[in-house]
């Protein structure tokens, strides 16, 4: 095997490591030890291929959003914008589940980011997940600013204001409700998207 071909193994074997500890656990924390252990590399290799835990953690995240969102609804241009960019929304919500499911995710980020006081390696954790999240909606919405449904500007309020919706509904599916979540969660996506469209 040549030398290249055991680089692009470790780096493949580390990214699916984290990867696995992230679906494992969200509030697992990706010490260069603990990855490098999983993924059978030295700690050394690691650090080749990652030289910062952030350079990890985007790397991971990239990796996980990229299997996620693998057919992405923004690109499907049989469909009005305000439909694609709904469809993204959901596929961001998809992974939380609803009810048990939701309530085991929320409990666990409770206690890795809010019950106590995060350590840096918790919060270094908790703003990758942000960036990983705040990177695709702006992809999708620079997607529509380049179709010409949104004006060509910086689209960090939009982006604040979705992540800000997604949150809200992530944390209604871990709640008891009456009716249907997800016909009132549709509902929420379309009045946000349409703000969105109509410029925040």
């Amino acid at each position: 095997m040549a030398q290249g071909d055991k680089s692009t193994g470790s780096r493949e074997r580390i990214l699916t490591a984290a990867a696995a500890m992230l679906a494992e656990n969200l509030g697992a924390r990706l010490s260069v030890r603990a990855v490098a252990a999983r993924a059978g590399v030295s700690t050394g290799s690691l650090r080749f291929h990652f030289p910062t835990q952030r350079a990890l953690q985007d790397a991971v995240l990239a990796r996980i959003y990229g299997h996620l969102l693998q057919d992405d609804p923004i690109h499907d241009r049989s469909l009005p914008a305000r439909d694609r960019l709904v469809n993204c929304l959901r596929q961001v919500l998809a992974p939380a589940g609803v009810g048990e499911q939701a309530r085991a995710a929320w409990t666990t980020a409770y206690r890795a980011y809010i019950a106590s006081e995060p350590t840096e390696e918790a919060r270094a954790a908790y703003l990758a997940l942000e960036r990983g999240g705040w990177g695709r909606i702006e992809y999708w919405l620079t997607v529509l600013a380049d179709e010409g449904a949104l004006p060509r500007e910086d689209h960090a309020r939009r982006v604040k204001f979705l992540l800000t919706v997604l949150n809200g509904l992530s944390i209604e599916r871990a709640l008891p409700a009456e009716d249907s979540i997800l016909k009132s969660e549709t509902e929420t996506l379309y009045m946000a998207v349409d703000c969105v469209l109509r410029e925040l």
